[in-house]
């Protein structure tokens, strides 16, 4: 677009106008931005006057002035005439004044269009501000005096507002702003980010316009998202503004620079997240410190704790990489028979070979003790023979020797300090295990702080989350929690995981089980990341700190990450489309990090619910292509936590005609085939033990039908609230066609009311109870025949 300017282009955008002698920009999201979403955001920080009531005053107080006084502009003290009819003169002013301060508190000078301010002065240009706002010119140059300093203020010539001339951009407003200037409009050139009132409201006056495109197509989509997802997880809170995007202005500067889409990830989605997450952890430091004195040392946890590990260092901090896993700390915390009982407890109905391993038995004992005792009593009996405990229990306490050994390489804290622990969360189960042996051998405090906590039992341990229980419900930490893979496969490090150490302390790891070329993309997103960091505060000018920083930073955190577990955009989907996530349990077991094709056969077949039992990691990802409205129905499910079944989203249903035969007898009946997903229904035909024969009789109903499959399940699985989306528990039918004539893949012809489809029954298993579940969608509908004429009929058409 040749009207066009991206932010970054902006400090040399005069370059290319050598006969201009006067700079002319618009004010709000072109000099000053705010760390809000959307104006109307901000609002939320007004006290009394709450969101819907400031909005409905200006409304009414710009139709007012419509048939009034024949304009649609206003001033504010308009507005809050409308807002406080009843309040005095004094008592509007003063809320004015508390609008104004919030304006102040949340507004800051966008660096590249400072930087063109300063190159016009360099060049003898003024720069003038002309700007649709409420606000008069007095107030408006305050305004920004106030939140972007006098340096940047005293930048500015003459300041034009809407308000005073009762007209904006688009009904006119430079006429009268050319006549006051009393120069030639191809002397003058006009940017702001409103394509409608800076072009095309400018334009026709003869003066040269740049339209400032604030945002990519992606970012401006993406940031929208982030903002509808931060009013789901963020109640109003008074005195604090509806949302916050405290990485707009760095997002809008840099991301149009970047050409690697897995950078782009990194720099607008983690780097945003992790960037507040570290400011928060040096003020818990500060925290510690005033607490319990000594040196507090910042431990990363590896893998997860990778990337924050370098946020960490990027920003200035000094970090500590200390590879403890969920396996290496079980391993050391089993060092009396009543941890090892603990343990089994919670684990002894899991992977028996699993568990063999976590108790540190030899590889051929562990193996004969699973071989030897397959269910899950008589292992524990057998664990808990006196002899096989003390060998376990001596393995656990050697272990943890190795372990201390390990941290204080890495460390060596002085009896006294404090160990912050840093990790990705959620739950601080490595804490759980390590912090009683590290207090008792290193004589060191330890305090967990995690980017998301939400723990599944009240540990009693020093634990915080950045996006915590002291912030947020339960319901919304486990909505964010839910798809935490994603985030830790771009955290990790590119190596496997810790399983034990040597005596001086040197991890011992498996092999990584992930691909290269996962590791590569991981390497690309975790750039910029970084690039992120380091840009973050360049582009903003501020003359004072934001308001609510640390409110604004964990918002605005939760928001992305709400954002992107949950409404994945397709460019982000492509750098992950072959990310696989390992399980870190010290085997080697992995899975795919989503799978389209699963989810297409998982809606058609059952519906949402399909996701019940999945075992990817990152199910959102999976409705890419579903529709905005699937996923949102998922979000507002975990996120508020809705006990809602299958039949909750059963509306209409379709009575489906079958013939059932055994052999012997043949009857007819219907079944009752409820709807999916997209179209679809699915019938679920009980064949008890794998005796009935069942025809479908499509034609009654259909011309055309599309068929999406026809398989056998166990009942018991097919009514669990935890079956098997990948289909490993199905057996796919082998039907014959009667009248039915398949005519693309998955689509049939009826020829006639009597087609149907013959379904034969699969193996016995027994006496094992089996279903017949057909998933199919109408296409078109059989018409009823016309009747017959009557013979007066005829006898009337021959007449």
């Amino acid at each position: 677009m040749a009207n066009a300017i991206l932010p970054h282009a902006l400090p040399s955008a005069l370059d290319a106008y050598p006969g201009v002698t006067l700079l002319s920009l618009d004010c709000f999201d072109t000099l000053l931005w705010r760390d809000v979403h959307a104006p109307r955001d901000l609002f939320g920080a007004l006290g009394e006057a709450n969101l819907l009531q400031r909005g409905w005053a200006e409304q009414t107080a710009r139709s007012t002035a419509a048939v009034r006084h024949h304009r649609n502009e206003v001033h504010i003290d308009e507005i809050y005439a409308e807002l406080m009819p009843n309040a005095s003169a004094a008592e509007r002013a003063a809320a004015v004044r508390d609008e104004l301060a919030a304006e102040a508190r949340h507004c800051f000078a966008f660096a590249p269009t400072v930087a063109l301010m300063r190159a016009a002065r360099a060049k003898g240009i003024e720069t003038i501000i002309v700007s649709d706002t409420y606000l008069d010119e007095k107030q408006l140059r305050s305004l920004i005096a106030a939140a972007a300093g006098e340096e940047v203020a005293g930048l500015i010539g003459r300041i034009f507002c809407s308000s005073h001339y009762g007209k904006a951009k688009g009904e006119g407003l430079y006429g009268p702003v050319l006549k006051a200037l009393g120069i030639a409009p191809e002397q003058i050139l006009h940017i702001g980010d409103n394509k409608k009132a800076d072009v095309d409201g400018v334009a026709p006056f003869g003066v040269n316009t740049l339209h400032l495109k604030q945002f990519t197509d992606g970012s401006e989509q993406r940031i929208r998202l982030e903002g509808a997802i931060s009013n789901i997880f963020h109640a109003t809170e008074a005195g604090v503004a509806i949302t916050h995007q405290p990485h707009r202005a760095t997002i809008a500067a840099i991301e149009p620079q970047l050409g690697d889409a897995a950078e782009v990830l990194g720099f607008t989605t983690l780097g945003p997240v992790l960037n507040g997450f570290d400011r928060w952890l040096d003020d818990e430091a500060a925290a510690l410190r005033a607490q319990h004195g000594g040196t507090v040392h910042a431990v990363f946890l590896m893998r997860d704790g990778h990337l924050p590990q370098l946020v960490h260092e990027a920003r200035g901090g000094t970090g500590h990489a200390v590879e403890i896993s969920r396996f290496t700390g079980t391993a050391a915390a089993l060092a009396t028979p009543g941890a090892v009982d603990r343990y089994l407890q919670r684990e002894i109905c899991g992977d028996l070979s699993a568990v063999a391993k976590q108790l540190l038995l030899p590889a051929a004992e562990a193996a004969r003790l699973v071989k030897d005792n397959p269910r899950p009593g008589a292992f524990l009996k057998a664990i808990q023979d006196p002899q096989r405990m003390r060998r376990i229990t001596q393995a656990s306490r050697s272990f943890a020797d190795r372990l201390i050994a390990h941290v204080r390489k890495a460390v060596n804290p002085a009896r006294g300090d404090t160990l912050m622990l840093v990790d990705l969360g959620y739950n601080g189960s490595v804490q759980n295990d390590v912090e009683p042996l590290l207090a008792r051998e290193l004589g060191v405090k330890v305090a967990g702080r995690y980017l998301l906590l939400r723990e599944q039992s009240r540990s009693g341990f020093d634990k915080r989350g950045f996006i915590g229980h002291d912030d947020y419900d339960c319901a919304a930490l486990e909505a964010l929690c839910s798809n935490v893979a994603v985030l830790e496969q771009l955290c990790t490090a590119a190596q496997g995981s810790v399983i034990d150490y040597e005596k001086d302390g040197t991890a011992i790891r498996r092999g990584s089980s992930i691909k290269s070329r996962q590791s590569d993309v991981r390497d690309r997103v975790q750039a910029g990341c970084l690039r992120f960091v380091r840009d973050e505060g360049s582009v903003s000018i501020r003359a004072v700190p934001p308001a609510h920083e640390a409110i604004l930073w964990r918002r605005g955190a939760a928001s992305v990450l709400g954002r992107l577990m949950y409404v994945p955009l397709e460019a982000e989907l492509a750098v992950l489309g072959a990310f696989e996530h390992d399980i870190n349990l010290g085997v080697d077991n992995t899975v795919s990090l989503f799978d389209p094709a699963i989810a297409r056969r998982g809606l058609r077949q059952r519906g949402l619910f399909y996701m019940k039992g999945a075992e990817r990691m990152y199910l959102p990802a999976e409705l890419h292509g579903e529709g905005l409205a699937l996923k949102l129905s998922l979000l507002a499910q975990r996120r508020f936590a809705m006990p809602l079944k299958y039949r909750d989203f059963v509306d209409t249903s379709i009575a489906l005609p079958l013939i059932v035969a055994d052999g012997n007898q043949v009857s007819t009946g219907t079944v009752t085939a409820t709807p999916t997903h997209d179209g679809y229904y699915l019938a679920p035909i009980p064949i008890g033990d794998s005796r009935f024969s069942v025809g479908v009789q499509f034609g009654q109903l259909f011309d055309y039908v599309q068929v999406e499959s026809v398989s056998f399940m166990p009942v018991d699985r097919f009514l669990s609230d935890r079956p098997h989306p990948d289909g490993s528990q199905e057996m796919d039918a082998l039907p014959s066609l009667e009248g039915m004539e398949q005519v693309a893949p998955h689509l049939f012809r009826c020829e006639n009311a009597f087609a149907f489809m013959m379904v034969p029954p699969p193996p016995r298993q027994g006496d094992r109870q089996m279903m017949l579940a057909v998933a199919f969608r109408p296409i078109a509908a059989r018409q009823p025949a016309a009747p017959a004429p009557s013979n007066a009929m005829l006898q009337g058409a021959i007449a």
